[in-house]
């Protein structure tokens, strides 16, 4: 695969339209070699109005038009969709899926010896700070994977993980933009309550979200607990406020909202 390949997306949602926004402003793909499908005439208009690329409506068209086909459709569409363009799907093609809990095992048994990427990626590639897991199919080989997280690593960062892991990368990076918005809500609905204005409120809570996350990716070999000693002073008023957390038991909260989604990531593909 090539920066000159054509991609097609089957599927327009949010999360393909995350990845082609970030695509294009990064300019890894030209945009005249991006196009979607979508199945409603009209949904498909109003995609192409808002994404800027051509959308159809004709699933097996875009497989043959382009070299990699993304698999952006809910869980629940994937074995219809596949079974509709398995046909279009030459050995030189590679299907990327994004569709989450279904595994390139249940994708291959449909459309056979194909060459198949498992990608999870997250919302955050719309301002190219996205986190995607990615893991190989069978049939799939090193360059496939490295195209894919090449991809990937122009609308933010992406890993490599093995198939048993993709449901955890799930929980903590596909769904957890939504979580750490709550945590920020939370803090700012905090703050208003104690009678600080809300919208001043919010702008510390995401300030210091952004912050404190460039400190753990600038930390070197410095554990995470290292940074929160630092901050947490004994005896300080972040001591108090990290120790209420300890006895309300925040570790476990956030096992139990990480464990039950990664459950549930895994249910959508049976």
């Amino acid at each position: 695969m090539n920066k000159k390949c054509k991609i097609g997306f089957i599927g327009c949602g949010k999360m393909a339209s995350a990845i082609i926004k970030g695509t294009i402003s990064s300019k890894f793909v030209s945009k005249e070699n991006l196009k979607g499908s979508e199945v409603n005439c009209a949904i498909a208009e109003l995609a192409q109005s808002r994404l800027g690329i051509d959308v159809i409506t004709d699933n097996r068209f875009l497989t043959m038009d382009s070299d990699v086909i993304f698999i952006a459709t809910k869980p629940n569409y994937v074995a219809d969709v596949l079974d509709e363009i398995k046909d279009e799907l030459t050995p030189e093609k590679l299907v990327v899926s994004i569709a989450a809990g279904v595994s390139t095992k249940k994708i291959e048994k449909i459309i056979g010896m194909r060459r198949v990427v498992r990608v999870m990626p997250n919302t955050p590639a719309l301002v190219l700070e996205g986190m995607s897991g990615v893991c190989k199919g069978s049939y799939a080989n090193d360059e496939d994977v490295e195209f894919v997280m090449e991809l990937l690593s122009n609308i933010g960062k992406a890993i490599e993980v093995t198939e048993d892991q993709i449901d955890i990368v799930t929980a903590i990076s596909g769904s957890g933009p939504a979580f750490f918005y709550q945590v920020i809500e939370d803090m700012a609905r905090a703050g208003e309550k104690l009678g600080l204005d809300y919208s001043k409120s919010l702008e510390l809570a995401t300030q210091t979200a952004i912050g404190s996350a460039k400190m753990i990716m600038n930390r070197g070999e410095i554990p995470v607990q290292t940074l929160i000693d630092n901050v947490a002073t004994k005896g300080g008023c972040t001591f108090v406020g990290i120790s209420e957390m300890k006895d309300q038991n925040s570790g476990k909260l956030f096992y139990d909202v990480i464990s039950k989604t990664t459950q549930k990531a895994n249910e959508l593909g049976k």
